[in-house]
């Protein structure tokens, strides 16, 4: 049986990289997938390839620093499909770069509304539907950035991340006796791309790969196994975690 059958599931940050390689995956492994983003024309090729595949998708393109978006995605999946089972609440933005104390304001608070609020806007009207079904899985994406080290420049980004860390732990406490698992992810560099944003040369590129164990970057499919692991029931004593996927990179120093 496939490990995610007759299970809803919602995906954000599902029009490229990790959200995308997710979605696929969960929808091969029998989820009927809400997929979410801002770029409808890349959703909608999204749910189009899901389904040619023999697959269930519903695509519903938004912000997700609104609260709004974050009820409507619900709203879909209970509407569609008539229940909730699995959230990756993915989306995320690098935020501003540059040294700290050159950080506009404007744009630290779009990067924590982008990277952490919208995680807990999501969970806040994920959580409800989830307790209907007697639980299931929240999964964020953080990094480990702002975790295992600390990349100059990335001040908001890191923060931010790190800040999904402890709102992981803390819904994990209020949630876990009535079956709610709430896990985080923190990958290292994987080729999507964010990662060629940040990494625009070869030469940062190779650079960057070589702090890995592997001395390579990471595949957005690789992310999404660990990801299925965590939503499936596979994992059911498996909350509150941290959970690296980082080739190695957090033990390496050669």
């Amino acid at each position: 049986m496939s490990r995610l059958s007759g299970k809803v599931a919602i995906v954000t940050g599902a029009s490229s990289g990790i959200g995308r390689a997710t979605a696929k995956l969960f929808a091969a492994e029998g989820a009927k997938v809400v997929v979410g983003a801002r770029r409808e024309a890349e959703l909608a090729e999204l749910a189009r390839e899901i389904r040619a595949a023999g697959g269930d998708a519903l695509a519903l393109a938004g912000d997700v620093q609104s609260e709004q978006y974050a009820k409507d995605l619900v709203a879909a999946a209970l509407k569609s499909y008539g229940r909730l089972d699995v959230a990756f609440n993915n989306a995320g933005t690098l935020g501003p770069i540059g040294p700290s104390t050159e950080v506009d304001v404007a744009a630290w608070n779009e990067a924590l509304a982008v990277n952490l609020t919208s995680a807990f806007l999501g969970a806040k009207h994920q959580v409800p539907a989830l307790l209907k079904q007697g639980g299931g899985s929240i999964i964020f994406t953080a990094s480990i950035a702002g975790n295992t080290v600390g990349f100059p420049g990335t001040a908001a980004y890191a923060a931010t991340k790190a800040g999904l860390v402890g709102l992981t732990q803390v819904l994990a406490s209020e949630y876990g006796p009535q079956g709610v698992r709430v896990n985080v992810i923190l990958p290292a560099a994987i080729d999507t791309p964010m990662y060629r944003e940040f990494n625009d040369t070869e030469e940062k590129q190779k650079w960057l790969a070589n702090l890995h164990a592997l001395k390579r970057a990471g595949r957005p499919e690789e992310v999404a196994k660990s990801v299925l692991y965590l939503a499936s029931d596979d994992s059911a004593f498996v909350t509150g975690t941290t959970h690296l996927i980082d080739g190695g990179f957090s033990v390496t120093r050669t």
